[in-house]
């Protein structure tokens, strides 16, 4: 398994890493069999949230750690918060330091390796996040801390109030969720792909040292489906069975390697909980497109060239 620096920091983790919001829908013996796929396929970072099934995820997580097959020292383990599910964001410093402790309890784990601040809250004080950053990492519970869904601005308002580097950006990235890549190719032009939404976050994390761990890596749309197999997108899919073919791995490989291709030294967030797809998709952090293929994959998704 490829590994990534976090953060342009000596803390190495694999390029691939396990998301567990979905685990809330399994019993404890087949989580158990999710991440000990992800185990043997190199993957060392789980990534999770407080609001995935509304604990749940954590909770039965927590119970594939206490039977013991799986080792808490083998494993970077990442969660977020700062959602209330239907109701707020809250960045408050006391709804922070009970959303870690929230997620300590329910994994039965005594810290976590990176805490993300969960989309940005509108009403966000830095001098309250700054505060209970220091408590969190003074006692011991958080070593690291990040951002998910912040624009450069949001990311710049909260690392000038808090004395920890913010390492991480959780944004959505895929073959088919290509914005951040459009804006920057089609400068100076007047088309649907030069809006730039995002304030140059690509460009920003690259100078800035800032890990993008790309969620939904197999998705198109907002959560509309996985483009992999789909009838919607023949010429895609050609295309990927081609490299599938030459590289002898699957379609779902190509998809994270097309991600690991990019010089943002990005890492990928699985979603899925079957073990099988878990290995799949992580063997592609053994392939290196070359930069012809990575553009075959980007023309056959619908993109061009301005």
């Amino acid at each position: 398994m490829l590994k990534r620096a976090i953060g342009q920091t000596s803390w190495q983790a694999s390029a691939v890493a396990l998301g567990i919001m979905r685990m809330a829908s399994l019993d404890v013996s087949e989580a158990e069999k999710a991440v000990q796929s992800a185990l043997a396929s190199g993957i060392d970072f789980i990534d999770s949230a407080d609001m995935y099934g509304n604990g749940q995820s954590e909770s039965v997580f927590g119970e594939v750690l206490k039977r013991g097959s799986v080792k808490r020292e083998e494993l970077f383990i990442q969660s977020k918060g700062g959602i209330v599910p239907g109701q707020r964001f809250d960045f408050s410093r006391d709804h922070l330091l009970a959303s870690v402790d929230g997620i300590l309890q329910r994994m039965g784990i005594e810290y976590l390796d990176s805490y993300l601040l969960h989309r940005p809250d509108p009403l966000m004080e830095p001098e309250e996040i700054a505060e209970a950053f220091d408590l969190l990492q003074a006692s011991g519970k958080v070593r690291h801390f990040g951002v998910s869904n912040f624009h450069p601005e949001q990311y710049r308002l909260v690392q000038a109030a808090v004395d920890q580097k913010l390492l991480i950006n959780q944004l959505q990235f895929s073959i088919m969720h290509t914005g951040m890549i459009d804006a920057g190719m089609h400068v100076n032009m007047t088309d649907t792909r030069s809006v730039d939404h995002d304030g140059g976050i690509l460009e920003f994390s690259r100078r800035k040292g800032v890990t993008i761990q790309a969620w939904s890596p197999f998705q198109y749309g907002f959560f509309e489906g996985v483009f992999i197999d789909h009838p919607k997108f023949p010429e895609l899919n050609r295309c990927l069975d081609k490299l599938a073919e030459k590289y002898q791995v699957t379609k779902n490989a190509i998809a994270t390697a097309w991600i690991l291709r990019h010089p943002a030294q990005m890492q990928v967030i699985l979603g899925t909980m079957n073990p099988t797809r878990i290995a799949a998709s992580a063997a592609g952090s053994e392939v290196t497109l070359t930069k012809q293929e990575w553009y075959d994959v980007y023309f056959a998704a619908g993109n061009d060239l301005p």
